[in-house]
């Protein structure tokens, strides 16, 4: 028998008695019409070449792939089943209804403590706009240093004519991310007003000025890259990090040792591994603590050891440099020697949003990548035409704004500075005056809360309005996890400083918030 012929129509006992040689041909003239049918398939010949060309370069991906096929086909004959339990017990419709009555859900937060109930019920609240003077609900008014307004140009009435004037063309909001029909020509002009004003090539707008920082980070580095971050950073900035899933390494605070100790670390440990994208993240002014961020020995590093610099402005756009342009324009920096800018425009712009200055590559990458600012809706027209303003304000005249500005930071700071139960921890150039309370006494979080809230609560009562430092809270089983599932800054008391008031009305409230630090610390010691 010939391994040519065809096999014999016989009865399959035949099959016993055959000889084993004739067997063996039996088996070949199959195998010879199994794969001449095979061929006659369409796109029989691409899929031979790719597992011939697979099996050769890459065996163990041959035969993963024929684990997968194997399963697949195991999946697809597998008998149907049912997830309902054949003997479960019916119940009456009663019986149901009192089940639900006696079931008791769990609630969706925690209840509020009692430290928190009373915060809460001391809240005040304010009837009316914001600025230097605010009048309360209870007809009460109160000096106003818990308030980002610095230029005091929240009630400016040439900026409240335009955004009138936007809100009757443009109505209140585009109702749709700026991707597909929220773009207008007011956020095209603040966009370009902005890179213009800090220098830099293009510059993106988004809506919500938390996620700006948290969206811009995760649209660059991703699992395997490197991130070198100051350990300072702001909870935004740490969201950003998880978001990412990059390679984190923490360098201490404004420690261009360490920071360089790091990188050269990451240097030797690298070599001979495949490029990854690598990063520096950091603030310029901090808001744990208010220092100010070394940007010229950060950006030598940046180019000695081929990183990319991301800088968050958010507490020194506007307020910081000779015209507000930022911490680029405090060093003499080119604002193109940081790869990506990021800021608010919610504080000294008055307006909303937050902004990314960077190339226009960088930019544009955002714009189908940043997923705050694909998946949100665009900035209200009106608030983009606000910050536009203030632009042009600071470009036409910045000695009115800065300079007065810089003149009651430091009248605040000399009155805080006549005692010894406080520490200002907060640079010069920071219009966020941070207090930090010297107890000898060593104490829990909760006892740093109720201290710094009874100071808070001490100059309301004598008619001064500031603020404090809150933590985040770690959610149960991750206290001790990364970095990032709280929120654990300094405790502190915060006064937001403006122009807004005269030297005499300055040193008078920074008495007041003197006499309640010393108050407060000399009762707890």
């Amino acid at each position: 028998m010939s391994a040519s012929s065809s096999p014999p129509a016989s009865a399959p006992s035949q099959l016993f008695n055959m000889d084993y040689e004739d067997f063996i041909a039996l088996l070949f003239t199959v195998r010879d019409m199994a794969i001449t049918q095979f061929h006659r398939i369409p796109g029989s010949a691409i899929l031979t070449r790719y597992i011939k060309m697979s099996y050769q370069h890459d065996p163990a991906r041959s035969v993963i792939e024929l684990c997968l096929v194997i399963f697949a086909i195991r999946y697809l004959l597998a008998p149907k089943y049912s997830t309902q339990k054949k003997n479960f017990v019916k119940l009456r419709d009663d019986e149901v209804d009192e089940l639900i009555e006696d079931w008791t859900p769990e609630p969706l937060v925690a209840p509020l403590t009692e430290f928190e109930q009373e915060q809460i019920e001391k809240t005040p609240v304010i009837a009316g706009p914001t600025g230097p003077k605010v009048k309360l609900t209870n007809g009460r008014t109160v000096t106003n240093l818990a308030s980002a307004n610095f230029f005091n140009l929240a009630n400016q009435p040439a900026l409240a004519e335009s955004a009138i004037t936007t809100l009757r063309t443009y109505g209140v909001g585009p109702c749709g991310p700026p991707g597909f029909y929220g773009t207008q020509d007011v956020h095209m002009d603040c966009e370009r007003d902005i890179a213009e004003f800090i220098g830099s090539q293009a510059c993106i707008v988004y809506a919500q000025a938390f996620s700006t920082i948290s969206a811009v980070i995760p649209a660059f580095a991703k699992r395997g890259d490197y991130i070198v971050a100051d350990e300072k950073c702001n909870f935004a900035i740490q969201k950003a990090l998880q978001l990412s899933r990059s390679t984190i390494r923490w360098y201490k605070h404004n420690d261009m040792d360490d920071l360089e100790k790091i990188l050269k670390k990451i240097e030797r440990d690298s070599r001979g591994r495949e490029l990854t994208r690598r990063f520096i993240i950091t603030e310029a002014l901090f808001e744990d603590g208010g220092d100010v961020a070394d940007l010229a020995t950060i950006v030598k590093l940046k180019w000695r050891y081929k990183y990319r610099l991301i800088l968050d402005e958010t507490n020194s756009f506007g307020v910081v440099g000779a015209t507000g342009r930022g911490l680029t324009e405090y060093y003499g920096l080119p604002a193109t020697d940081v790869d990506m800018i990021c800021g608010t425009l919610s504080t000294t712009f008055v307006g909303g949003g937050g902004f990314c200055c960077a190339s226009n590559e960088i930019v544009h990458h955002q714009r189908i990548s940043g997923l705050a600012y694909v998946f949100s809706a665009a900035l209200p027209a009106m608030l983009a035409t606000t910050v536009s303003e203030v632009i042009k304000m600071l470009r036409e005249n910045p000695e009115n704004y800065i300079d007065p500005l810089r003149e009651n930071i430091k009248t605040f700071h000399a009155a805080l500075a006549k005692t010894d139960s406080l520490t200002i921890t907060s640079s010069l150039l920071n219009p966020i005056i941070s207090i930090t309370l010297n107890s000898k006494k060593e104490m829990s979080d909760d006892e740093q809360d109720r201290m710094t809230q009874d100071i808070v609560d001490e100059c309301f009562a004598n008619g001064v309005l500031v603020t404090r430092v809150k933590r985040i809270v770690a959610p149960p089983g991750m206290a001790k996890g990364p970095k990032w599932f709280g929120w654990n800054p300094a405790m502190a008391v915060k006064v937001y400083v403006s122009t807004g008031f005269s030297k005499k009305e300055c040193e008078k409230a920074g008495g007041v918030i003197r006499s309640a630090v010393t108050k407060v610390v000399g009762r707890r010691r």
